[in-house]
C-alpha cells in the first residue's frame, strides 16, 4: 500500500486546501490504493512506498523541521508530489534542493494526471520488487564454473541493498539427493532433434532432486555448478533449470552469481525471470547479436525440441523458440554497483550446430552491442520479453539511495 503524507503551511485555509488536495489525489489514484497519512509522520518509512504531498508554499521550514526524524527512521531518499496549486511545485523544488546540498536524493513527481498514475505505477512496482527480495535466501548448488572468473557477488552488497542471503550447498547434496530421485515421465509426442530417450530419466531425476533441495533449504533462488554433472552423473542440468524458472524459481546455469541476481530482479519486476544466454557473435556496426544457451525456461517458447547439450554431446539440452518482438537485455554486476540495461527486437530464431540449442538474433542499438566489447559484465546476459529500461533503472535508482 502506497502511504500519502502531507505538509501544509498554517497561513493557507485547511478546509480549501483539503478539497483541492482530495481532487488531486483522486486524479493520481483514480482506482484509490493509498492510504491518506496526512500530518502523522509516526509511521513513515513502514510502508512499501512512502510519498510526501507538499500541498502548499510555505511548508520548507516544516519539511526541515521533520527531517532528522525521516533520516533517523533510515530513509534515504524522498519522493515529492506536488499538484501545482497554492505554490505546491515552489516549495517543493526549495525542498528538493535543500536536500541535494544535504547529499540526499529525491525527486518532485509533478506533471500532467497520466504521468503521475504511470510514474506512481513504476515506483510503486519497484517498492513491490525491494520488499519481495528482502529476506530471498539464494543457493549456490556448487561454486562458480571455474572459467567465470568475473562473475562471483559480493555477500555484503546483497544483504545491504536487498536483503538477499547466499547459502553454500555442496554438490555432494545434490548428488546424493540425485541417487534417490524417481525419474519423471517424459512428456508425450516430445520433440527431438536427436535421440535423448535414453538420458532422459537421468536428467528428471536431477531436476527432482534440484527441487527438493530447494524447498529443503526453502531458497528462493539458486544456481548450480552444472558441467560437475558431465562426469559425476553423465547428465547435464538443462532439463532441470529450464523447468525451475517456468516454475517461478529463479535458476542459473554455470554456478553464474551475478546472472542469477539479474534473474531474481528481472522475475521481482516483470514477473519473469529471463532467458540466460552468452552472446556468441556480434555485428557492432549494424548492431545485430545472436545470443545462445542450452536451456530457455519453458514458459518463455512457443515450442521447444530436444536435443543433446553442444559442448559434451551428452544428456538433454533444449532448443527453444522464443517469440520474435521487443525484449530487453539485462545484466548487474555482483556487488550491484554496474547494471546494464538495453532495449532492442528479437528478429529470429536459428538452430545452428555448432553452438549451444537455443539461439536467438537481436536487434540492438550499434552503442548498446558494442558494449559487449568494451565494458561487459560478464558474458551471460539476461534476454526478457518487452521493454522494461526504464523499470530497471528506477530499481537501480533506488536500490542506490
Amino acid at each position: 500500500m502506497t502511504a500519502v503524507y502531507t505538509i501544509t503551511s498554517g497561513l493557507h485555509d485547511e478546509a480549501s486546501v483539503a478539497r483541492l488536495g482530495e481532487a488531486f489525489l483522486g486524479s493520481v489514484f483514480p482506482a484509490g490504493g493509498y492510504e491518506l497519512r496526512g500530518a502523522d509522520f509516526s509511521d513513515f518509512g513502514t510502508h512499501a512506498l512512502d510519498l510526501i504531498y507538499v500541498r502548499t508554499g510555505g511548508a520548507e521550514g516544516i519539511f526541515k523541521r521533520l527531517l532528522p526524524d525521516l533520516l533517523a527512521r533510515g530513509t534515504k531518499r524522498f519522493l515529492l508530489l506536488t499538484s501545482g496549486q497554492s505554490n505546491s511545485l515552489a516549495a517543493s523544488l526549495e525542498i528538493l534542493s535543500y536536500l541535494q546540498q544535504q547529499g540526499l536524493q529525491g525527486e518532485v513527481l509533478h506533471g500532467s494526471a497520466d504521468y503521475l498514475q504511470r510514474r506512481v505505477r513504476t515506483l510503486e512496482a519497484v517498492a513491490a520488487a525491494r520488499e519481495q527480495l528482502r529476506g530471498t535466501r539464494i543457493g549456490l548448488v556448487g561454486a562458480p564454473s571455474d572459467w567465470l572468473i568475473a562473475s562471483h557477488a559480493d555477500p555484503g552488497a546483497l544483504a545491504e541493498k536487498l536483503g538477499l542471503t547466499l547459502q553454500d550447498i555442496p554438490m555432494e547434496e545434490l548428488l546424493a539427493e540425485i541417487a534417490q530421485a524417481p525419474a519423471e515421465p517424459m512428456p508425450a509426442q516430445t520433440a527431438m532433434a536427436r535421440d535423448v530417450r535414453g538420458a532422459w530419466d537421468g536428467a528428471s531425476r536431477i531436476s527432482h532432486a534440484l527441487r527438493t533441495l530447494a524447498q529443503r533449504h526453502e531458497l528462493g533462488a539458486l544456481t548450480l555448478r552444472c558441467f560437475d554433472l558431465l562426469t559425476t552423473v553423465g547428465n547435464t542440468g538443462c532439463l532441470a533449470l529450464a523447468q525451475c524458472n517456468a516454475d517461478g524459481l529463479p535458476a542459473s546455469c554455470e554456478g553464474d552469481v551475478p546472472a542469477l541476481l539479474s534473474m531474481i530482479i528481472a522475475q521481482a519486476l516483470t514477473g519473469r525471470t529471463g532467458f540466460q544466454a552468452n552472446p556468441a557473435r556480434i555485428d557492432p556496426e549494424r548492431g545485430e547479436m545472436l545470443f545462445a544457451h542450452c536451456t530457455v525456461p519453458f514458459n518463455m517458447v512457443r515450442e521447444w525440441t530436444l536435443d543433446t547439450h553442444f559442448e559434451s554431446g551428452i544428456g538433454v539440452g533444449i532448443h527453444g523458440e522464443l517469440p520474435e518482438g521487443p525484449v530487453t537485455i539485462f545484466k548487474v554486476s555482483g556487488d550491484l554497483k554496474r547494471y546494464f540495461a538495453a532495449e532492442g527486437t528479437l528478429l529470429r530464431n536459428q538452430y545452428e550446430q555448432h553452438l549451444c540449442r537455443t539461439q536467438v538474433v537481436l536487434q540492438l542499438q550499434p552503442d548498446d552491442a558494442r558494449y559487449f566489447l568494451t565494458r561487459p559484465i560478464g558474458n551471460h546476459h539476461i534476454i526478457l520479453p518487452g521493454h522494461h529500461r526504464a523499470l530497471l533503472e528506477e530499481f537501480f535508482a533506488a536500490a542506490s539511495a
